[in-house]
């Protein structure tokens, strides 16, 4: 096994971790337990962050993967994966959008947008899963070259 198959486990398992730290957070805020969620609500947010760096640094550096499996399913499997871009990108912007307010402490909008996108970031979370066992566990495909290489045509 090599970097191509590493740095993807690695990554993948920062935004399982994220999720997890996000449901720990939302049951101690039920709980009663604000500073032990804002705990693990930023180390969510740091999970996710360490995830989104590995993630762009691979993509940038060694390229994205290309799909390995049937080619009568790549149309199936394109179509989840862009709704998975979809759904990550709106969960960042909700995700960082709902840590501010927590931060601000305006908790009404806080409290009212965290579960919204807890939701969100649950389904991204499990979205990414499904597609990093799709492309190295399921059906292994090539790799592509780095994005710096496309644009410089080197």
């Amino acid at each position: 096994m090599d970097m191509y198959f590493w740095l993807p486990t690695i990554s993948t398992s920062f935004i399982v971790l994220s999720a997890v730290l996000v449901a720990i957070g939302w049951a101690l805020i039920i709980r009663g337990k604000r500073e032990a969620h804002q705990s693990a609500m930023v180390a969510g947010a740091i999970a996710a962050l360490i995830f989104f760096v590995i993630y762009m640094s691979r993509t940038v550096f060694v390229g994205n993967t290309a799909w390995g499996g049937d080619p009568d399913m790549e149309i199936f499997y394109r179509i989840f994966l862009i709704f998975h871009i979809i759904l990550a990108t709106v969960a960042a912007v909700f995700g960082i959008s709902t840590l501010v307010l927590g931060f601000k402490k305006n908790f009404g909008k806080h409290r009212r947008w965290g579960k919204f996108t807890s939701i969100i970031w649950f389904g991204s979370a499990l979205t990414g899963t499904v597609v990093y066992v799709l492309l190295y566990l399921l059906y292994p495909g090539g790799h592509t070259s780095p994005v710096w290489e496309v644009i410089l045509g080197v």
